[in-house]
């Protein structure tokens, strides 16, 4: 695990944006896992203002969300989808076929999990993964007490999760349940780049620095991938 330390959440967001440029300028077909939240906006920001002076950025990158609510539709302004559309995909020449996201729609989830499983190993499996950090050491919305060995499934979302994504719906009602991209799915990536920002992160970066790898701190699972990159700043 390499570990770098940012002097603010500017500088963070200029060196992942590099990361994700780097990987699709060495492979135009990459095939990327992205997050939501707040902490990657930053980096969605600097990629659309790189890519928007350069020809075919992504014209051939394929990408998969880490995951999506339960029972909201796409075009509900708190869905993953809206946010995914106005922070990077309108702003990029990304093909619409190649941007994947679970339905939280679906008429059978279990279903729905499975096939977004099977579309990743079928795209080659996933080059390079961006994560966010919870402050209970979750990971995408694996939350503490997820085995690693968890897939692509529903979940039911902690109150505290709910909670630090109410700003994102307007009406102030956070669906209960979520998709996500499960432990072993993610540490399937090739390379993974953990983002962390802000003071509330403090405790959970130091967790994850002090090593213990324990199904209670979903993102100590890191530790068993051979190459990750911690950003802090």
């Amino acid at each position: 695990m390499k570990w770098e330390t940012l002097p603010d959440y500017d500088a963070l967001s200029e060196r992942a944006a590099r990361i994700l440029l780097g990987t699709i300028r060495e492979n135009p077909r990459a095939v990327l896992g992205l997050p939501t939240g707040r902490t990657p906006i930053g980096m969605y920001q600097r990629v659309v203002q790189e890519c928007s002076r350069e020809y075919h950025c992504f014209s051939e990158v394929s990408t998969f969300n880490l995951d999506e609510y339960v029972g909201i539709p796409r075009t509900h302004p708190g869905s993953y989808f809206t946010f995914m559309q106005q922070n990077l995909f309108q702003h990029v020449d990304l093909d619409p076929a190649n941007a994947h996201i679970p339905d939280g729609m679906a008429a059978d989830l279990n279903a729905e999990c499975a096939r977004y499983d099977r579309e990743i190993a079928d795209a080659g499996g996933l080059q390079l993964t961006f994560l966010g950090l919870g402050s209970n050491g979750h990971i995408a919305f694996n939350e503490p007490g997820t085995p690693f060995t968890a897939r692509t499934r529903v979940i039911e979302l902690t109150q505290s999760t709910r909670d630090a994504n109410a700003s994102f719906f307007p009406d102030g009602v956070v669906p209960s349940r979520a998709i996500t991209m499960g432990i072993a799915t993610i540490l399937e990536s090739r390379r993974i780049v953990l983002l962390a920002s802000g003071a509330n992160k403090r405790a959970a970066i130091e967790r994850l620095r002090s090593g213990e790898v324990t199904e209670e701190f979903p993102a100590s699972s890191l530790h068993k991938h051979s190459d990750v990159t911690v950003l802090i700043a």
